[in-house]
């Protein structure tokens, strides 16, 4: 039994994951799921100058779900976390979290491992995810990007069957590709990074910009179906957006599946079109009609199974 969480800008959500093998292939299945209300986004902007107390609220967070399963299944042997981050593949240490503004140079895994004497690993959300999405597909695809559309925009990649973390635990950080010269400021510090346009907040901010009016992305999403004009354009941007950072990533790392999830892709059929056309427009001709692009079917519990199924290797 191992625990799987993925932690969001606005929610926990843990998954305990009974892994079956046999001599072909490791097998995992969600045995139950629990979501918890954790507005860590909020709460770390608050405490920008005095992030040890963010720190430690999200650690007694955590360490707090973590036991209510283990009440119940005290045969957990490891624990995964997706945290949306800048990652350290050797050191396992968060470098930066541009969502969760104030963190930095923190340890979740040794802080945590500490606190519930389990062995724990922690991975970026959107590699964790990707690697889910690898390990559930039927067809085991050997090489697939995952874009998660979420409270940012983040990527994994899985190159021959295996997570690539990059040198420095900062690859397929395609959130910050920039794709408008000079635009918004990113919490990553520069201006015009893709997730400020393609993420649940890059619309609510272009929504506002157009209306004055603070909304939810999935109000936006409402009101869009309803045709309100200035909706339909914030979706449409973000389509746009996330295929021009697509293209750009298609051109290096040439793989042919790519699969969108986070709570975002609710609301593909809004960024369909603009995406298509822009994606079509900026690929090579090479690589035009040659992508394979599909909306997951996991909705959040790509990110659950993928830090359960990276925490399995603890076990030796």
């Amino acid at each position: 039994m191992l625990i799987g969480i993925d932690v969001g800008g606005t929610n926990l959500r843990l998954g305990l994951v009974d892994v079956a093998s046999s001599a072909e292939l490791i097998k995992p299945h969600l045995v139950e799921e629990i979501r918890f209300q954790a507005d860590f986004s909020s709460f770390c902007q608050l405490h920008q100058h005095a992030p040890a107390q963010a720190w430690q609220t999200i650690l007694e967070t955590i360490v707090n779900a973590i036991n209510r399963v283990r009440d119940q299944y005290p045969e957990v042997s490891a624990v995964g976390i997706g945290f949306p981050g800048f990652i350290d593949p050797h050191t396992q240490v968060i470098s930066q979290s541009p969502n969760l503004p104030g963190l930095h140079q923190v340890d979740l895994t040794t802080d945590l491992s500490a606190l519930i004497g389990l062995p724990v690993i922690t991975e970026n959300d959107a590699l964790a995810a990707a690697y889910g999405e690898y390990v559930m597909h039927p067809s085991r695809l050997k090489n697939l990007i995952y874009m998660g559309l979420g409270t940012g925009v983040g990527g994994g990649l899985i190159l021959n069957g295996r997570p690539f973390q990059g040198a420095h635990g900062v690859a397929m950080e395609v959130g910050h590709i920039i794709v408008h010269d000079g635009g918004r400021l990113c919490g990553c510090g520069n201006h015009g990074c893709m997730e400020q346009y393609a993420s649940a907040s890059g619309v609510a901010i272009s929504y506002f910009e157009a209306t004055q009016q603070h909304c939810t992305a999935a109000d936006i999403a409402g009101r869009a179906k309803l045709g309100d004009l200035a909706a339909v354009a914030a979706y449409a941007l973000a389509g746009k957006s996330l295929a021009q950072a697509l293209a750009q990533v298609l051109k290096v790392i040439d793989v042919t599946d790519v699969v969108l999830g986070g709570g975002m892709s609710a609301a593909w059929t809004l960024m369909a079109s603009s995406f298509q056309q822009q994606l079509t427009h900026d690929l090579i001709p090479a690589l035009r009609g040659k992508v394979n692009l599909r909306i997951s079917n996991m909705g959040d519990q790509a990110g659950i199974v993928g830090a359960a199924m990276l925490a399995s290797s603890l076990n030796g």
